[in-house]
């Protein structure tokens, strides 16, 4: 019985890697993009690619085990409610009003720990921000606002 369980365990799992999921890669860079419209300084920009571009933005890098389902799955979920919330790549299609709401909630998100997400963090420990990089990137934005 545990060894008919385990086969069609392991035959589930060989299936489900034929469901295709879309990636969210780009060839090219928007010409609303964050970066590319605001000039950040090299560090700023830096930071915002390897903290917050790979979810916000419409080209992620995707590690090996992202493309593996059911994981996947539960990366392009993450990457679809992120880019609702917040698309880098298509920042200058705002209206000033949502940039500036956009930009105080970058502050807010970023102060409290709530971005970037820990799951991504634990995988992605380049992307952590420490205190003195979040207030560089408040700083920053305070300067644009």
């Amino acid at each position: 019985m545990k060894r008919k369980l385990l086969i069609g365990i392991a035959l589930l799992f060989v299936a489900i890697q034929f469901i295709p999921v879309e990636l969210n890669q780009s060839e090219t860079t928007s010409k609303n993009d964050f970066i590319t419209t605001l000039n950040p300084p090299t560090e700023i920009a830096n930071m915002l690619k390897t903290s917050c571009y790979d979810c916000h933005s419409n080209n992620t890098n995707y590690p090996w085990y992202d493309k593996i389902a059911p994981v996947s799955f539960v990366v392009k979920h993450h990457i679809d409610e992120a880019k609702e919330e917040l698309n880098f790549s298509e920042w200058n299609s705002f209206s000033d009003k949502r940039k500036q709401h956009k930009l105080d909630e970058i502050i807010e998100e970023t102060e409290e720990g709530e971005m970037p997400i820990k799951a991504y963090t634990i995988m992605h420990g380049d992307a952590k921000l420490s205190l003195n990089q979040r207030e560089q990137l408040k700083n920053w934005i305070n300067t644009i606002k």
